[in-house]
């Protein structure tokens, strides 16, 4: 008998070829929108490389850094989110780059 550890894609979380939609719990204002979802594109090696660039070696701001360059929303505005709703971002991404969700 096969068992299957293929990991259910949340309700909030919307795949495509060029990235993800994430539903936020709490509506916020990002670009000076109210909304309740974010866009992330699939990330780059550029994207990555260029987030390690300006970090520092810092890990949270790499993170911040990268994730504001795939959902073209300023860092400050995404430190804004609820803590749920960043975990949501997080999700979004590792799917993004997670090759068995391809």
């Amino acid at each position: 008998m096969t068992t299957t550890t293929e990991k259910k894609v949340p309700s909030w979380l919307k795949l495509s070829d060029e990235g993800v939609t994430v539903t936020l719990r709490y509506p916020t204002e990002l670009n000076n929108v109210k909304t309740d979802t974010l866009v992330m594109r699939a990330p780059t090696v550029r994207d990555v490389r260029a987030a390690g660039a300006v970090s520092g070696g810092d890990a949270e701001k790499r993170e911040l850094q990268l994730f504001s360059s795939l959902t073209e929303v300023a860092p400050n505005e995404l430190e804004g989110l609820k803590v749920v709703d960043y975990n949501r971002v997080q999700e979004g991404y590792f799917r993004l780059v997670d090759e068995s969700e391809l």
